[in-house]
């Protein structure tokens, strides 16, 4: 190796490929959704998520009971938004309830109750 103290050039980058997680606040019957809608397989004694693949623009959402959901394979964030506009609309026809959107300090207040819960057994 030669310690010349030359420099490299700034590598040149591409994005190929985003990962996003996203919540619905929602909790979704997927074996409803995935029976009616054919871009959906769901298989819960393999995965607990389901798979949902969309056409145009390409990506994949896992998608769980709880409306958590990670979607990937696009590469701009203006995909990413058609992408999640257009499931959303597709899983709001499955939608069991709603959950409630906590602010910040509503999160941090859950979790301290829960620690304290946690730590009493």
């Amino acid at each position: 190796m030669k310690g010349g103290g030359d420099s490299i050039p700034i590598p040149s980058i591409k994005i190929q490929n985003i990962v996003v997680s996203a919540d619905l606040h929602a909790v979704i019957d997927l074996y409803a959704l995935s029976k009616e809608v054919k871009a959906v397989d769901y298989e819960p004694e393999q995965f607990p998520g389901a798979i949902f693949k969309i056409a145009e623009p390409k990506a994949v959402i896992i998608l769980f009971k709880n409306g958590k959901m990670i979607c990937t394979g696009t590469n701009t964030e203006a995909n990413i938004r058609r992408v999640l506009e257009y499931a959303s609309k597709v899983i709001s026809k499955y939608v069991i309830e709603l959950t409630p959107v906590l602010t910040a300090a509503q999160q941090k207040a859950a979790a301290a109750q829960k620690a304290a819960a946690q730590s009493k057994k």
